[in-house]
């Protein structure tokens, strides 16, 4: 497909994976085994992340991409009722998935993403206000060589452990900067928030509280985002960065169970 490729293992009722920016199919390796010892497990993977070709992912609509390449495997492979559970980035595709083909999906599981990113960005935040700063940051990244220092850096902020942080700034390193870099800026200036109460497709938010982030703050953030969606159900995750599954693998699994036995 032009812009992901999906490996399938084992066999059961169906459940879509969905990894986050520069990220590969690979961040769901401690629950994915597990999974399909009674699920059909679709891995999917953007192209141009962690190695991959880009394919069609070197032109923008990258996101839109995703989902209508999503739409048609899940329609050519006559996937009924699936969980889909995205992470990051794969969390807004989810949504988007959700919103634009709402047969496609049973249930999703969000992983530490938000229908729109802006109010961590800056309160008040709109797609508009947003997009100057969002551009720039883009066009420097398509023109920076992906380098080890400054992807550690960068995946200290996303992860606490150390072995998650290595694992995470070797996916950075190893992505088409263009295609990170396109995928970014469309990520900051979709805003599905006017949307979210017309996705009726039941939502388990799967979000990290920290030192960083404690659970006093963050589940009001959290709520607050997700407002104005029908059914959702809020899961806080203890001592762990955005990369939850990396952190706290246990706690995750459990989260992932809990919701695939609703």
């Amino acid at each position: 497909m032009d812009h992901i490729s999906v490996q399938a293992m084992g066999s059961g009722d169906p459940v879509i994976l969905i990894p986050g920016l520069s990220s590969p199919r690979g961040v769901w390796d401690g629950v994915a085994p597990h999974l399909a010892s009674g699920h059909r497990v679709y891995l999917v993977q953007v192209n141009g992340f962690a190695g991959d070709d880009p394919r069609g992912n070197l032109q923008p609509g990258i996101l839109d991409g995703i989902v209508a390449d999503l739409d048609r495997y899940i329609a050519d492979k006559k996937i009924e009722h699936a969980a889909i559970v995205g992470h990051s980035m794969g969390g807004l595709v989810t949504l988007m998935l959700a919103k634009a083909h709402p047969g496609d999906a049973g249930r999703v599981m969000i992983v530490d993403a938000l229908p729109f990113v802006g109010p961590i960005i800056m309160p008040g935040a709109t797609v508009e206000t947003l997009k100057p700063m969002a551009a720039q940051m883009r066009d420097q990244m398509k023109v920076q060589t992906a380098d080890a220092a400054s992807a550690k850096q960068v995946a200290a902020t996303m992860a606490v452990t150390p072995q998650a942080q290595a694992k995470v700034a070797g996916w950075m390193a190893a992505s088409d900067q263009r295609v990170s870099a396109q995928a970014m800026y469309e990520d900051v200036t979709t805003d599905l928030r006017p949307d979210m109460a017309k996705v009726t497709t039941p939502i388990t938010l799967v979000y990290p509280t920290s030192d960083r982030m404690p659970a006093e703050r963050a589940d009001p953030f959290y709520r607050a985002q997700y407002a104005d969606a029908p059914h959702v159900t809020y899961v806080p995750v203890a001592d762990s960065g955005h990369f939850i599954m990396l952190d706290r693998p246990q706690a995750f699994a459990k989260a992932l169970d809990a919701f695939l036995a609703e």
